[in-house]
């Protein structure tokens, strides 16, 4: 039963701030297209050939932050209501022919694609050979501007080789797309944009507005084209098309052999959704009118990426830091300062495709423990998103006849349960109850993760103002799930589903569900516990109002201390056990399964397409259990465990591991990430290998085709994290920055720079010998740095070492 999948190799990238493909390989352009995107927090755009369309290899999607639109769709036979990220009109199009030659549409004779990290620009190199054997040098590219989010910008250099002549140029803006990114979607309603006007003006700048179907969200672009010989303008003759979602000119100049031409295409967005902006038609003809030239807006957009840069430093002697880096550039590429005011979450598959409908799950507590030591201001706008929701959190909780806050488990624009309630298994084409909805721990997740924002800023006015009203509700919500079970004198919370997601039922039952999931329970139980202690923080005004406006009492308060006591926690086989009833499941033939099918990662569709379940079963998608070690050090879990009269010793987190490791077939990507967090305490080869599956996931697609859908994007911070926390031993425990250092034996030395309590400048460097904390000059407090017993005091200026 042992784990014995092939682990992928990580591509060494030739620069540790490069990312460089040669050649053209259609079945990797969809996840070229993934990680060479470029974005900037308002946007992603797809790194498609600017000259290609949805054709099954190329996907040329861009997506703006927030903009959703529902439709309902009809699958056989059955009615569908889907809230989508919308895939929006597409900026790209440019392509040239000479003349009495055909349009270029790819592929090119040679290719390179180079993605540098430290500037945020993407560049393409092409050979292009046309059916007449003239050859024309192609040099593009491209950014999604980091200080103007609202404009993206292409430059485009031709070089006649072997011919001159007249050259012509077609640039457009083109708003007749649909969502057809995901195989599995396309049997769903994908258009959901109807064209809202589109035109060329006298001054040569085109636009195209469009209207979301079912809301009332427009987005308009307007794009400038400009000619230039060695900055020199060149005449072009201009004709302009335009027809009903589609706007586009075509321009023809004077082309010689070897002396390059430049285009430069400059595109501004804008939506209804927009602050300060009055109409988005006038707000983007006028940015796209004011807008520098391509070598300026790149200088400034590498400006900002310099200041993101130094503001996340991480540097590690490992030959996977390269690909550490890209993570950290797509997570900032998704949720950066300009998503500050957009009121958006971090979507799971970040903002480079239409998997899992750009809804946001979960993931946000894998990237918030990174922004919070990062860039806090981030961390809080993610849960000022989950702030606004709360009333619809209130509503579904009432909904099940339950108080608090149940917040969903896919969540998109207003805040109510996005998740399917039926889903269909490719493999026997049988459509299916989809019981993700029972995955309450969403909502205990949201409580971490303001607690957590809240021991790493000491934010007490957030706390305050936002924060506190979340964890007060998720902790009546789990109050009143708690039901008393008087044959064993505890608490159960009963009908979920836990992170796992095998198990959505026990096989002997009718009612989908789970009772006394442990993560579930332990996590509850923590929730309330910090809520009686979020009350105890708050200024006395301010708690007085909470309590007066939540109309909390003395004596449900005294239910909540009595319920985080006394939940029931189940354990068999010296273990705890994933759920109440677990041990009755069979083992699973794991030796005759891996012969049959190379890949079990979706075990579950494999067993429902033989006529069997997964729920009958001792196997698990990702971790479940093993994420309590996860989220807390093994002295908290055990003191978690005991303040629920349960007794735990030191042995019980390496029996645990061992136990559901055996049994896990790492379905998600997220898997190998807590895999690698959890066996650092007890067994760092492992650990490391498992580090470096998740560095591989989403660079070689080790989920054979997700990639190409969007990126994993709690996996990605989850590797950067794994640096940043795990393997420095960093913990953030009664207002004391806790080292404790287990380096893998692969690694030598990692630094980098934090911010924490209101310092901007904390450098953390540890290294086999030592372990160093450093603070820039500044007039804030000093800083609690505890090591192997009493904390040590460290002021603005100084530096403590500690040996190792």
């Amino acid at each position: 039963m042992s784990d014995s999948r092939a682990r992928p190799q990580v591509p060494a990238p030739s620069h540790p701030w490069r990312l460089a493909y040669e050649g053209f390989d259609p079945a990797e352009e969809g996840i070229r297209e993934v990680l060479c995107a470029v974005g900037n927090g308002y946007l992603v755009s797809r790194a498609a050939a600017p000259e290609s369309r949805a054709d099954g290899i190329h996907y040329p999607g861009t997506y703006l932050a927030g903009c959703y639109d529902r439709a309902v769709s009809v699958v056989d036979g059955r009615t569908v209501e889907n809230e989508d990220l919308i895939n929006c009109p597409n900026w790209l199009p440019f392509t040239f022919r000479p003349e009495e030659g055909t349009w270029f549409t790819g592929p090119a004779a040679t290719e390179q694609l180079e993605l540098d990290l430290r500037r945020g620009v993407l560049t393409r190199h092409a050979l292009v050979v046309d059916d007449q054997g003239r050859r024309t040098r192609l040099t593009q590219r491209r950014i999604a501007s980091q200080a103007q989010p609202h404009l993206l910008a292409l430059e485009t250099e031709l070089v006649p080789e072997n011919w001159s002549g007249r050259l012509e140029i077609r640039s457009a803006l083109d708003g007749n797309v649909s969502n057809t990114g995901v195989a599995r979607y396309r049997g769903l309603t994908g258009r959901h944009l109807v064209p809202d006007g589109q035109g060329a003006d006298a001054d040569g700048t085109l636009w195209l507005q469009v209207a979301a179907a079912g809301s009332p969200l427009r987005i308009t672009l307007a794009a400038r084209t400009l000619a230039h010989r060695g900055g020199a303008p060149l005449a072009t003759i201009r004709t302009d098309e335009v027809r009903e979602g589609l706007a586009a000119q075509v321009f023809v100049l004077a082309a010689e052999q070897g002396s390059p031409v430049t285009v430069e295409k400059t595109v501004a967005v804008f939506t209804s959704r927009d602050p300060a902006i009055g109409a988005p038609l006038r707000a983007a003809r006028t940015l796209v009118e004011q807008a520098p030239d391509f070598a300026r807006l790149v200088r400034d957009h590498a400006l900002r990426w310099t200041e993101l840069w130094s503001r996340c430093r991480i540097d590690a002697d490992f030959d996977g830091i390269g690909t550490v880096r890209l993570h950290l550039f797509h997570l900032l590429q998704t949720y950066s300062e300009h998503s500050v005011d957009l009121d958006v979450g971090i979507p799971a598959r970040g903002l480079h495709g239409e998997a899992y409908r750009g809804h946001v799950f979960w993931d946000e507590l894998f990237v918030l423990q990174l922004l919070n030591l990062r860039f806090p201001e981030l961390a809080r706008a993610v849960l000022r998103y989950r702030h606004r929701r709360l009333d619809a959190a209130r509503q579904a909780a009432r909904a099940v006849g339950l108080s608090g806050a149940m917040y969903p488990w896919q969540s998109a624009s207003d805040g109510r349960e996005e998740s399917q309630q039926l889903h269909r298994n490719p493999l026997s084409g049988r459509w299916l109850p989809d019981h993700s909805h029972l995955q309450h721990h969403v909502g205990s997740a949201v409580a971490y993760n303001v607690w957590q924002h809240y021991q790493a800023t000491g934010d007490v006015d957030f706390l305050a103002t936002t924060g506190a009203e979340m964890v007060l509700e998720v902790a009546r919500f789990w109050s009143s799930a708690a039901v008393y079970d008087p044959r064993r004198g505890r608490y159960s919370i009963r009908g979920v589903v836990g992170p796992d997601e095998y198990h959505d039922a026990y096989p002997w039952s009718d009612r989908p569900g789970l009772d006394d999931n442990a993560y579930t329970n332990v996590l509850a139980s923590w929730v309330l516990a910090r809520a009686l202690d979020t009350i105890d923080v708050l200024p006395g005004y301010r708690r007085d109002e909470l309590l007066e406006r939540l109309a909390l009492d003395r004596g449900e308060l005294d239910r909540w201390q009595e319920v985080s006591r006394r939940l029931h926690i189940p354990f068999h086989d010296g273990v705890l056990s994933q759920f109440d009833g677990y041990e009755r499941l069979a083992e699973l033939d794991w030796s005759a399964y891996r012969r049959r099918y190379p890949d079990l990662r979706r075990l579950d569709r494999i067993l429902e397409a033989e006529g069997d379940t997964a729920n009958r079963y001792k196997a698990s998608k990702q971790a479940d259990v093993l994420m309590l070690f996860y989220l807390f050090s093994a002295r908290e879990v055990r003191d978690l465990l005991r303040r629920l009269g349960h007794r735990a010793g030191p042995e019980l987190l390496r029996r645990t591991t061992g136990y559901y490791l055996r049994r896990t077939v790492h379905g998600s990507t997220l898997s190998a990430v807590v895999h690698a967090w959890v066996l650092t305490r007890s067994d760092r080869r492992a650990s490391w290998r498992f580090f470096r599956d998740a560095l591989a996931g989403d660079l070689v697609d080790v989920q054979g085709g997700t990639t190409a859908e969007g990126i994993h994007l709690g996996a990605m911070a989850g590797t950067v994290d794994l640096l940043q926390r795990c393997y420095t031993g960093l913990e953030i425990r009664r207002d004391t920055l806790w080292l404790a250092p287990r380096l893998p034996s692969a690694i030598g030395r990692v630094e980098l720079d934090l911010r924490y309590r209101g310092h901007w400048g904390v450098t953390l460097c540890v290294d086999r010998r030592t372990a160093t904390v450093s603070l820039r000059e500044s007039p804030q407090a000093p800083i609690r740095v505890g090591f192997r017993g009493s904390p040590t005091t460290v002021r603005p200026g100084e530096s403590q070492r500690f040996s190792l």
